[in-house]
């Protein structure tokens, strides 16, 4: 038997010990609850947990999530300040992920944000893609591996210079279709994609041992106002499906009263800090913490426009001015990427601009995830204001240099489509998303050929129904174009006879933004004239030109050898031979005029002689070692080579006013 002094000593030690672990346990995940850090935590009460190093004892207790208490966030009862940064898993390559996340860190920031775009993952009406560059399940994984909480912005619509906003192009078969209110098509539409969604997302709420902390009600909607009920039905679309964690909107100023739904805390969109701004936040919700949704880190580039660009130092000044008001804040964009693919949306105020391939924006790394000024000034700020040393930041990945690349074979477009394509026949024109292809949900991207049969010439006139751009042919001669400023064209005579008037329409992407979602529709809309009467008897020939497509084009019969000038439409190939292990590069085609890029059958995107943008990004990953095959299909004047370099170029710069 043990003496009585013995089981006293082993009582203290066993408290002692005891006491060491709380002690242990407070200072890594309640710091600011230890004299020890107090200094910090009043200069910032920013600190999080890292999820790199939670064990089963620091997951237990997750009870309490992100929450608002006397105009400041807690989270698990714990003061909390929200450092986001924006990514899309969609517009980065997988391989990259984790690169991009650890790069967040080594930066300062605690929160990652991302969209959920509903157009990739159905792209057909009822099937649902989330394997690949679309693994959300893997993206919120990592995000949680590497220490990052996030906020998820499901939608459906997501804006974000994205192809009708991230909507599938299927729904405007429906010609009376009313996008983003509570019109029963669309709403039908929604719960079917949200069932599906919210089964991979539920599980990765922060109550559940996730990383998401918040999620966002629709996205600006106070800028689109269309249905007083519409935000009620998508919050409680997302709550009948198990979202528990905290609900935001998030608006700009003009529309931020208009986008509120009870219930979802309301954040700010800008640029510029207005006077007065965040103060305005209190004017529509009381007694609630600022945040700042969407710091425009940069801004995006329109074909035919400058390159934007935003200065270095007076963006750091106005996120040091944000975050001494005690706001938290999201950088948008944290890390840009590409619209790879058809994937860009475009613009329609004054007039239809639509945008580049590349989603650069002049973030805070590059589109291929370089460092740039803003990350170093960035990761100065935040190591002040968080008052601990932060990640070292990661390698940057080198770049390839390949030289010229000979584009030594083509094919016309007139010899493709007798072997690759089935035309549809119609006595009018139809438009893109009413084709009946793809399991009948229409043709969502790329070119469509209209072709009819013309007696004579004269005058050709488009009523403004080509969307967005038409390459005019008769037979396989070029004869102009038409688009929203040229709406008529003079047909030449020829000789006695019928002969093939043909017009090449490219969707060149849907407006992302604005009141005119509705009206999205690709193709010919309508009618075409010439001579005053509507044209009849047409074949339509869908060039979406996907995968399958492209690989059945390897094996077609009939390419040549690349004379000295050729005109298309057309299409090119050639191989880049890469001895070691790939690296990323840039693709320049100076001397090609427009179209698009494949590499190994990727989309990279499209290229157009107008600029701004003058090089397509070609990540690594996407390449191999030995051969690899580069088609080009061109619209009209084709190079004989393509260069690869590896400094970008987006082309001449403009300071964001």
């Amino acid at each position: 038997m043990w003496p009585c002094g013995g089981r006293r000593q082993r009582r203290l030690g066993g408290v002692a010990l005891l006491l060491v672990v709380l002690w242990l346990l407070l200072r890594r995940y309640y710091p600011c609850l230890l004299p020890a850090v107090s200094e910090p935590c009043e200069n910032a009460v920013l600190l999080r947990f890292n999820w790199s190093e939670l064990n089963p004892l620091g997951l237990w207790g997750r009870t309490h999530g992100l929450q608002t208490e006397n105009s400041e966030f807690l989270l698990e009862g714990m003061p909390f300040r929200i450092l986001g940064g924006s990514m899309h898993y969609f517009r980065v390559p997988r391989e990259y992920w984790e690169d991009r996340m650890l790069k967040m860190r080594a930066c300062g920031l605690n929160t990652l944000t991302t969209y959920v775009p509903w157009n990739l993952h159905e792209k057909e009406r009822g099937k649902f893609d989330f394997s690949k560059n679309l693994d959300l399940r893997a993206f919120l994984s990592l995000a949680a591996k590497n220490g990052l909480w996030v906020i998820l912005r499901p939608g459906p619509y997501i804006c974000s210079e994205w192809d009708l906003g991230g909507l599938p192009s299927w729904l405007l078969q429906d010609p009376e279709m009313k996008l983003r209110t509570t019109y029963k098509g669309f709403t039908e539409a929604v719960d079917a994609y949200f069932d599906r969604l919210m089964r991979v997302v539920v599980p990765f709420q922060y109550k559940k041992g996730g990383p998401i902390i918040a999620v966002q009600v629709e996205n600006e909607y106070g800028s689109y106002n269309k249905d007083p009920n519409y935000m009620n039905y998508i919050k409680m679309a997302l709550l009948n499906r198990g979202i528990v964690e905290m609900l935001m909107t998030s608006d700009n100023k003009n529309g931020l009263s208009f986008g509120l739904v009870e219930g979802a805390l309301a954040t700010v969109n800008f640029q510029k800090l207005e006077p007065g701004l965040l103060k305005y936040l209190d004017t529509v919700q009381k007694d609630q913490p600022k945040m700042v949704m969407e710091y425009w880190t940069g801004w995006f580039d329109n074909w035919g426009g400058p390159h934007y660009v935003f200065d270095a130092d007076e963006m750091v000044n106005t996120v040091e001015s944000i975050l001494k008001t005690g706001a938290s804040i999201n950088l948008y964009m944290f890390h840009g990427g590409t619209n790879f693919g058809f994937m860009s949306g475009a613009l329609e105020a004054d007039e239809y601009k639509s945008d580049v391939t590349s989603y650069d924006y002049d973030a805070v790394l590059t589109e291929a995830g370089d460092y740039t000024s803003k990350f170093f000034k960035l990761r100065q700020l935040f190591s002040m204001v968080i008052g601990q040393p932060l990640p070292l930041p990661p390698m940057i990945e080198s770049k390839a240099s390949y030289g010229a690349i000979l584009l030594h074979q083509y094919i016309s477009l007139w010899d493709v489509l007798p072997a690759l394509v089935q035309p549809i026949k119609s006595e009018i024109p139809v438009n893109m998303e009413n084709l009946h292809l793809n399991d009948s949900i229409g043709q969502p991207y790329g070119y469509v050929l209209y072709e009819t049969v013309i007696f004579g010439g004269g005058h050709l006139h488009s009523r403004d129904h080509v969307r967005d751009r038409a390459q005019v042919f008769v037979n396989t001669v070029y004869v102009g174009e038409l688009d929203y400023n040229s709406v008529e064209l003079s047909i030449p005579e020829g000789q006695q006879g019928f002969r093939q008037l043909r017009l090449l329409v490219e969707n060149r992407g849907r407006v992302n933004y604005g009141l005119g979602l509705n009206e999205q529709r690709k193709g010919l809309i309508g009618d075409i004239f010439l001579n005053k009467t509507p044209l009849r008897n047409f074949k339509i020939y869908s060039l979406e030109m996907k995968p399958a497509f492209m690989k059945s084009l390897q094996h077609v019969s009939g390419w040549s050898s690349v004379p000295d000038y050729f005109v298309g439409p057309a299409f090119f190939r050639g191989r880049l031979w890469i001895e070691q292990q790939p690296q990323d590069t840039f693709l320049k085609l100076q001397g090609w005029e427009k179209g698009v890029v494949f590499v190994n059958g990727q989309n990279l995107g499209r290229y157009w002689k107008i600029g701004p943008q003058e090089t397509l990004y070609l990540p690594g990953p996407w390449l191999r070692r030995g051969g690899n095959e580069i088609v080009i299909f061109e619209e009209r004047t084709a190079g004989r080579i393509i260069q690869s370099v590896d400094i970008p170029y987006l082309g001449r710069t403009q300071y964001v006013d």
